[in-house]
């Protein structure tokens, strides 16, 4: 399993989304390495990481956080998880509590989430529909990038990182199509109802996350007690990469009053 790791400080796990590579939250891990030691890998199935057993699987993805923290010698850490990495960080403070300092859920699909019935299909054949999703889900994001970047250039920069990220590290439609399905067979209220760990909800605006409905990712604060949630204003699905500074003084501002209380 390769990981990746920068910075100083109390270890945090970042969990990436269903893209499944790290490296498109590169920025996120960035801003948050100035106040954590940041641990990161890919999904389970990507190149340099452990393999995907369809017998497990979320629980996959679980045991790779385990072994990122038994590798490096690390009892208990934040545990961050981004879209789709939201529900293994979920499920990983479900079942280990004693090892999760603080658990932070960032755009995490909700309990009742499920694919529409057009991305069943694409799901179904991923490499043909590939096409029309890419230009589905730039049309998705045009709106958010717009709010969160009035200045064109800016825009522009943002979509220059994805493309770079793209070809250095790209994405495979069939992990991405499995991970989608994957959602759809999970509990994850079951797990929530099972968080005793300080928890975060960090969304984008209702009207800006055209992926996650921020109502369902919001109802975690329900279902897990003193959970707090936080907007990400000017952002919808991408807030972690688009604003990672404010994300990242979110987070270490929830740790450090966690802790307190903690103590």
């Amino acid at each position: 399993m390769g990981i990746y790791e920068e910075g100083t400080g109390s270890p945090l796990v970042l969990v990436p989304g269903a893209q499944g590579r790290w490296e498109y939250g590169r920025p996120t891990v960035h801003a948050l390495a100035t106040s954590f030691h940041v641990l990161t890998s890919s999904l389970c199935g990507e190149p340099g990481c452990d393999s995907f057993d369809a017998a497990h699987g979320l629980d996959n993805d679980v045991a790779q956080v385990v072994a990122a923290l038994d590798s490096r010698g690390i009892a208990r850490a934040v545990v961050c998880g981004v879209s789709f990495g939201g529900l293994v960080a979920l499920r990983f403070a479900a079942r280990f509590p004693e090892r999760t300092s603080a658990l932070i859920l960032a755009s995490t699909p909700g309990p009742s989430w499920n694919l529409k019935p057009r991305h069943d299909v694409y799901a179904a054949w991923p490499r043909l529909f590939a096409p029309v999703f890419l230009v589905e889900a730039t049309r998705r994001f045009r709106n958010e990038l717009a709010a969160t970047f009035p200045a064109r250039r800016d825009r522009w920069a943002v979509t220059a990182f994805h493309v770079r990220t793209g070809l250095a590290a790209p994405v495979s439609v069939s992990l991405m199509a499995r991970r989608g399905r994957l959602i759809s067979a999970l509990d994850p209220a079951a797990d929530a109802r099972r968080v005793t760990v300080p928890t975060l909800v960090v969304t984008g605006e209702p009207a800006l996350d055209y992926v996650v409905p921020v109502a369902g990712t919001s109802a975690y604060t329900q279902l897990i007690p003193n959970a707090r949630h936080v907007v990400l204003a000017r952002t919808g699905h991408l807030g972690t990469v688009t604003r990672p500074q404010e994300f990242a003084r979110i987070v270490r501002e929830f740790v450090e009053r966690s802790t307190r209380k903690i103590a």
